[in-house]
């Protein structure tokens, strides 16, 4: 167990000398002290079938195909069109 030994809330493990049966490796625990947050999340979704599909899966298609695509002579051009790519299907 590698631990940062900076930082005194992670600075509690608890060597478990009885834990180890017939190894001779002991177990080690720590407590990783978390904060309570309520993290809000919306999911959206299409009904399978629908106009709305029928016109989402148009309109990505449409702004798939407006992509340039000639220049992807590197992973660096590769990651600007996903990126690229992601942003549309998010703004549709």
């Amino acid at each position: 167990m590698f631990l940062q030994s900076s930082l005194d809330e992670l600075d509690n493990h608890i060597i478990h000398l009885d834990w180890c049966l017939t190894s001779n490796h002991v177990l080690l625990t720590i407590a990783i002290p978390t904060i309570e947050k309520n993290i809000n999340s919306v999911k959206r979704s299409i009904v399978k079938g629908s106009e709305e599909e029928k016109l989402f899966i148009k309109e990505v298609i449409a702004s798939f195909k407006s992509l340039n695509m000639s220049n992807l002579l590197d992973i660096s051009s590769l990651e600007k069109i996903v990126g690229d790519f992601a942003d549309i299907v998010a703004k549709s």
